[in-house]
């Protein structure tokens, strides 16, 4: 595994936290990790975005990439027209990310909110990155009811754009988990056809980055993960 793409079913369902949990398992494997995140929205140009927030939990242990930033919460390429700035296209993220696959062991891109949301100039997305790279994903799914429809029809949009799907992380555990989510958790690998491969406790973006570290080895065991130890 030298890219990985780091999607979700939606907005808001903790694929920043996911990736900076993968990034600090790998770290603690002796990887190099990089992480690039294509379009950054919703953030002012002055402001910390994503790669900034993982950047924290990882104590600065990895390298961080961010190609175009959007000031307005919305889908990048309605972001970018609306700002008058210029939309990304495909053939630079794409260079973006071989780039780094060249220099790091890994490589984590982290999209903008679901799948398909369209991240620049004709209307490309992850699942495009994903294809031209020959990288898999993980779906970062929510817990709660509704869950199941979102993760299997995203990990099916994954397979027809002949992209494999590693799995499925739920990206924010709650404390105490109702009916729904009890059923989603023993549901999901059954209704994907993909792998459960962890669960991010809520509310575990507010670690320290130490707390954090120790913690995502158990969140996302690196065997499960497929993730090589660098020697």
């Amino acid at each position: 595994m030298t890219v990985l793409c780091v999607t979700g079913t939606s907005t808001d369902v903790g694929k920043t936290v996911v990736t900076a949990a993968y990034a600090a398992v790998a770290a603690a494997a002796g990887l190099r990790v990089a992480v690039c995140k294509p379009a950054q929205t919703g953030v002012a140009d002055d402001a910390p975005g994503d790669l900034a927030e993982i950047t924290r939990l990882t104590g600065g242990r990895v390298h961080t990439v961010e190609l175009a930033r959007y000031p307005e919460p919305l889908a990048p390429d309605t972001a970018a027209r609306r700002s008058d700035r210029p939309l990304l296209r495909l053939p630079v993220v794409v260079a973006a990310v071989r780039a780094l696959a060249d220099e790091y062991d890994l490589v984590l891109v982290e999209g903008a909110g679901g799948l398909l949301v369209r991240l620049g100039r004709d209307g490309f997305t992850l699942l495009d990155v994903a294809a031209a790279v020959s990288a898999p994903a993980v779906v970062v799914a929510a817990p709660a009811l509704g869950t199941l429809n979102h993760s299997a029809l995203t990990v099916a949009a994954l397979k027809a754009g002949g992209v494999e799907c590693a799995g499925v992380v739920i990206g924010a555990w709650p404390e105490q988990p109702g009916l729904a989510e009890q059923c989603n958790l023993q549901d999901l690998p059954e209704v994907t056809g993909v792998p459960l491969l962890g669960r991010i406790p809520a509310g575990s973006g507010a670690l320290d980055a130490v707390s954090f570290a120790e913690q995502a080895t158990r969140w996302l065991p690196a065997d499960r993960l497929g993730m090589p130890v660098r020697t």
